[in-house]
């Protein structure tokens, strides 16, 4: 009824290939990830600091810096400095955004289970959402 398969398959198997690319550990890409949304928030913390800065933000600007150098072996992240603004940000936007990445941030901390991590980036949502809160009351 069928014939039978008398060449080898043109579709390979993963099979005995683990050696031919790196892998990584869920921890590893977790790390990896967590850094990325660190880092990016730090990005956003750093334009309001340009925008209005505060002492609250360069504490907070300092202490994502150290946890994005621990996530990533020691590499300190690339910072642009408070002068350059190229355009005059809108101080609710860049609450706002900060706010979303704090929270993916909070989620990757607590599913790794960094502590360190999970608190700054629940503070951080704190404050952006007080940040937010006076602007969206006055604006009813």
């Amino acid at each position: 009824m069928y014939e039978p398969i008398r060449s080898k398959s043109v579709h390979s198997t993963m099979a005995g290939t683990s050696h031919d690319f790196p892998h990584r550990t869920r921890e590893e890409e977790l790390d990896i990830q967590l850094a990325g949304h660190l880092a990016a928030l730090l990005a956003v913390t750093d334009e309001l600091r340009a925008a209005a800065p505060t002492a609250d933000l360069d504490a907070a600007a300092e202490r994502l810096a150290e946890q994005v150098t621990r996530l990533r072996g020691g590499h300190a992240p690339a910072r642009a400095s408070v002068t350059t603004t190229g355009r005059e940000p809108n101080a609710q936007a860049l609450h706002r955004r900060a706010h979303t990445l704090a929270g993916r941030a909070l989620v990757v901390a607590a599913s790794r289970a960094d502590t360190a991590a999970a608190i700054l980036a629940a503070e951080r949502m704190d404050a952006h959402t007080a940040a937010l809160r006076p602007r969206e009351l006055a604006s009813r």
